[in-house]
C-alpha cells in the first residue's frame, strides 16, 4: 500500500477479458528482485503507483478464452513474464523483439491498453494477451517453471548470441543471486567455461561443487582480479546494486562483452579508456523475447536441468523478501498462490 514494501492483503475488479485476452487462475509466482525494488519505491526508471500488486513470473491455468484467440484452450497451464501486452503493429512486435516496444505494458504497475490498472501475479487471477503467452511443457512441473520465466530468459536473451559455435566460450557470471544462478546452469550447459565472479569467497563451494562453475574469482582479492585480467569472452553482470564497472572490463578479451541485466536502481560507472583500449562493448538486455522463452523452456527439458526453488505460501511474503534482501535463499522464492489462503 505504501513504500513500506510490507505486503497485506488488497481486493479488486477484475477487468473484463477482451477479445485478444486470456484469464489465468494463478498457480504458481515467484518473487524477483524487481518486485523488491518495486514494492519500495526504489526503480528510477518507474514510479510506483499505489495500491501495487506485484509478481512477474506467473504460471496459471486457462480459465477464460477472449473470442479471438485460437492458439490456447481452456484448462492450458501457461506462463507469462514480465510484459503481457504491447502494441503488436511495430517493427520490434514483429522481429521478436517485443520487449522493446515503446507501447509495452508491465506485468503490474501499469496500465492496459483500455486505461485499468495493471495487477500481477500476487494474486488469484491475472489477464494477459494471448501473445504473451507461453505453454508450460508437460515434462515441466509449473512451478519449476516460474522462474524461467523472467530470471531464467533474463539471462538465456543475452547468452543466445554464444551458442552455435564450436568455440568454447569463457564467460564470467557477476552475481550469485535467482538470475545469476541460473546464468550458470544455461552457460554450463551451453558448453561454455563459467567462472563466478563475487564479492567475497562465502559461495565458492557452492558455485564450483553445486552449481559445478569451472572456476570462483573473488573480486575483491586484487591478486587474483589482476590474474584474471583480459581472460573472459563476456561477463553477465545480475547484480541489482550499486557497483563500479572499472574491475570488470578489466576481466574482458579484447572485444569482450559487458552484458547488463541487473536492474541496478542507481547509476553505475566506468572509465571510457576500460573499453577504448581493448574495443570492448557493454550492453544491456531486458528480459527476453515470447520466442526465447518458448526455447529455454525447451532447453531446460532437453538438458534435463531442474530449477532449485524454494516454494512458500502468500502468508510468507513478507519474510521471503526480508530473507531475499540478506540472499538467504537457494535461489528462487516461488509462491504456491493457488495453495494459499487469499482472503
Amino acid at each position: 500500500m505504501d513504500s513500506s514494501g510490507r505486503l497485506s492483503p488488497y481486493s479488486f475488479h477484475l477487468r473484463d477479458t477482451g477479445p485478444d485476452y486470456l484469464l489465468l487462475r494463478v498457480l504458481y509466482c515467484g518473487l524477483d528482485h524487481t518486485d523488491l525494488h518495486q514494492i519500495n519505491g526504489e526503480l528510477a526508471s518507474s514510479t510506483t503507483k499505489y495500491p501495487l500488486v506485484p509478481g512477474h513470473e506467473v504460471v496459471g491455468e486457462v480459465v477464460e478464452l477472449g473470442s479471438e484467440v485460437k492458439t490456447f484452450t481452456l484448462g492450458d497451464i501457461v506462463g507469462a513474464g514480465g510484459i503481457i501486452d504491447s502494441c503488436g503493429e511495430c517493427n520490434l512486435c514483429n522481429s521478436n523483439l517485443e520487449q522493446y516496444c515503446n507501447h509495452r505494458v508491465w506485468a503490474y504497475n501499469d496500465v492496459y491498453k483500455d486505461g485499468t490498472p495493471t495487477h500481477g501475479g500476487f494474486s488469484s487471477f491475472i489477464s494477459i494477451h494471448h501473445r504473451f503467452a507461453v505453454k508450460i511443457p508437460q515434462k515441466l512441473a509449473p512451478e519449476m517453471a516460474t522462474p524461467l520465466l523472467c530470471a531464467g530468459v533474463t539471462a538465456y536473451s543475452p547468452l543466445k548470441q554464444f551458442m552455435g559455435s564450436e568455440t568454447v566460450f569463457r564467460g564470467g557470471i557477476l552475481g550469485l543471486g535467482g538470475v545469476g544462478h541460473l546464468g550458470v546452469m544455461i552457460a554450463k550447459a551451453m558448453g561454455h567455461h563459467v567462472t563466478v565472479i563475487s564479492s567475497s569467497d562465502k559461495k565458492k563451494e557452492e558455485a564450483l561443487h553445486y552449481l559445478r562453475a569451472d572456476d570462483f574469482l573473488v573480486s575483491t582479492n586484487e591478486d587474483e582480479m589482476k590474474r584474471a585480467a583480459n581472460s573472459l569472452d563476456y561477463i553477465l553482470d545480475t547484480v541489482p546494486a550499486f557497483h563500479s564497472l572499472e574491475s570488470y572490463l578489466s576481466l574482458l578479451k579484447p572485444e569482450g562483452k559487458l552484458l547488463i541485466v541487473g536492474a541496478a536502481p542507481q547509476r553505475l560507472q566506468f572509465f571510457a579508456s576500460e573499453l577504448i583500449t581493448g574495443k570492448k562493448a557493454i550492453m544491456g538486455s531486458l528480459l527476453g523475447s515470447i520466442k526465447e522463452t518458448e526455447e529455454l523452456l525447451n532447453f531446460w527439458v532437453e538438458k534435463g536441468l531442474t530449477t532449485m526453488i524454494e516454494v512458500v505460501k502468500m502468508e510468507y511474503v513478507n519474510e521471503a523478501f526480508e530473507r531475499m534482501k540478506r540472499g538467504d535463499v537457494k535461489y528462487r522464492f516461488v509462491l504456491d498462490v493457488a495453495g494459499s489462503n487469499l482472503e
